[in-house]
């Protein structure tokens, strides 16, 4: 880049250096005046040449300054452009990375979602066996409870003609015929207790391979919906974010068969963690981070799972994860409409969202699990009871039973209510903590 200018200001030189020579070889070679008129001529027009030759050099140093600005705010554009376009590089890298691992999902998915398939068409042609067999074994009941009736008759009868006989001293052949009669009616009604207790067996059967279609078909329909979902993202370059609701999703699985929360999942047997549509009560379905890591708390007045996380990397099976920092990509010096909705990536750093977390927590009682990692790569955690109230009351944080290897930070300071850098809501009057420390300020 310098090179080229320099070579610009020496022809620039050269040139301003040759008008006065040309200017001074034509007064060498005048057409001759007469003589008192060519000595006062030779004396004005120095000085006018003077000024000349001052004012052009004048006008090449402006021009040389000039272009050596326009050289340095080039030199800086260019530095700035290249910064840019590796900050771009870095973006797609890490688009092909994440859509990279989300054809991976995808695939995995589909290869669950086959598996599926062939089981419950295996389950349903199962079903058809057994519904088969209850209708034959049940009209074999109904004639078994047909000859049943005919017997009692018939032992009615033959207790009349028992009495009669008994009165008149019946002989000994009629009495081995009744004690005969009296067998086979017992032995009938033995076999008729075991086809009872085999149709009941029976029917135990169907009902749990019923439920068991049930629970295949429901998690078969759920895992399309969340294809689907994932297909929608990918495709459709204007589709809304991770932590928009979706109830503009179009799909054939009714939003009240969602789990409530990652707990409901794993309890039907999902253990690989990731994204996942949830749908609490009273609250349309949303994304969130599912960590189906197996664990138990070490809370013992803990409730089983149903607990989110803030932070860290361990967690318990089912655990709905509420917020992940682990390597600043995302700023979370946020005004309250972000900590409200949402925002960040749901496989990177992110906050849910104040709003999402409150429909979840009304729910039943849930535990606060926060995992810290230091520098050192040393772990600690801190566990609490908690809940969070709604928007009406600021989302103010609940906690009680801490436990766990660092210090009660939230000791005597639950209901305070949740604060942003544009939303005041702490207990200090003089100042805002979550614009001192540009956070949020929940305590």
């Amino acid at each position: 880049m310098t090179r080229p200018f320099c070579l610009l200001l020496l022809l620039l030189a050269s040139s301003t250096a040759a008008i006065p020579l040309e200017s001074l070889g034509r007064e060498k070679h005048p057409t001759p005046p007469p003589p008192a008129l060519a000595t006062a001529a030779a004396a004005a027009a120095s000085p006018a040449e003077e000024r000349s030759r001052f004012a052009m050099l004048d006008d090449v140093r402006l021009l040389a300054n000039g272009l050596l600005q326009l050289g340095q705010s080039l030199r800086e554009f260019v530095h700035k452009t290249k910064g840019q376009i590796n900050d771009i590089f870095q973006k797609l890298n890490i688009f092909d990375r994440s859509f990279s691992r989300l054809n991976v999902v995808t695939s995995e998915i589909r290869e669950e979602e086959a598996e599926l398939k062939k089981t419950t068409s295996f389950l349903k042609a199962n079903n058809e066996e057994i519904k088969n067999l209850s209708l034959e074994i049940n009209s074999k009941i109904n004639g078994i409870l047909q000859e049943r009736v005919q017997l009692q008759s018939k032992v009615g009868n033959l207790e009349e003609r028992l009495k009669g006989l008994s009165q008149s001293m019946a002989p000994a052949e009629q009495l081995s015929e009744i004690t005969t009669l009296r067998e086979v009616i017992e032995s009938q009604e033995k076999t008729i207790t075991h086809l009872l207790e085999a149709v009941k067996e029976q029917h135990e059967q169907l009902d749990n391979q019923k439920d068991k279609i049930t629970n295949l078909e429901e998690k078969l329909s759920y895992d399309s919906f969340q294809d689907s979902v994932d297909k929608t993202m990918e495709s459709d370059p204007a589709a809304p974010d991770m932590f928009e609701y979706l109830t503009g999703n179009s799909t054939d699985l009714d939003v009240n068969d969602l789990p409530r929360d990652c707990s409901e999942l794993f309890d039907k047997g999902e253990t690989k963690s990731g994204v996942y549509v949830i749908k609490p009560n009273q609250s349309e379905p949303f994304n969130v981070y599912c960590d189906m890591a197996s664990g138990e708390s070490l809370d013992p007045h803990a409730p089983t799972r149903r607990r989110p996380r803030g932070g860290g990397v361990n967690a318990y099976g089912g655990s709905t994860v509420i917020q992940r920092r682990a390597d600043d990509s995302v700023d979370f010096d946020k005004t309250w409409d972000k900590y409200e909705k949402g925002f960040g990536d749901l496989e990177n750093d992110f906050w849910l969202g104040l709003k999402k977390i409150h429909s979840f927590t009304q729910q039943g009682v849930y535990v606060l699990r926060i995992d810290l990692e230091d520098w050192k790569e040393g772990k600690h955690w801190a566990e609490y009871r908690f809940s969070l109230e709604g928007s009406s009351r600021g989302y103010g944080l609940h906690v009680s039973h801490f436990s766990g290897d660092l210090p009660d930070a939230l000791a005597n300071r639950t209901g305070m209510r949740f604060s942003t850098k544009d939303r005041n809501n702490d207990n200090h009057r003089n100042s805002n903590c979550a614009r001192t420390y540009t956070g949020t300020q929940s305590l």
